[in-house]
């Protein structure tokens, strides 16, 4: 079994994670043409909306389906950062926040450099 990645171990938060949602919205939407927010943020954004507005998360079995969906947007925008050349290290920075949130801080520090963080950021140090 590979070592852990040095991460960030943070209790669910999904308020918060609608809140990186719109960095990650924003970062994208620099790198588009007409600055078009990409449709898979755009779904994310929507999937967090509720709770970024009400600053709570929800019951336990909503929030596992959230976190899951959550997830999975958030690897296929890693996917189209990379096909697109669009990372940087803000970018990068947003996306390892965004797993955090979700609980998945492990995986956040390892996708992070996919999307382009610096591996000698000193906000990866922990």
């Amino acid at each position: 079994m590979p070592p852990s990645v040095p991460h960030f171990r943070i209790p669910l938060d999904l308020p918060h994670a609608g809140t990186v949602a719109l960095r990650i919205a924003y970062h994208l939407s620099e790198k588009t043409a007409n600055s078009i927010v990409p449709p898979r943020a755009v779904e994310l954004l929507e999937l967090l909306a509720p709770y970024r507005r009400d600053g709570e998360n929800p019951p336990s079995a909503e929030a596992a389906r959230v976190v899951l969906e959550a997830a999975r947007l958030g690897r296929l925008i890693v996917d189209d950062i990379e096909a697109g050349g669009l990372g940087h290290d803000r970018l990068g920075q947003a996306v390892r926040n965004l797993f955090e949130c979700l609980e998945l801080g492990e995986e956040g520090a390892t996708i992070s450099l996919r999307a382009g963080e610096n591996p000698r950021s000193a906000l990866r140090a922990v």
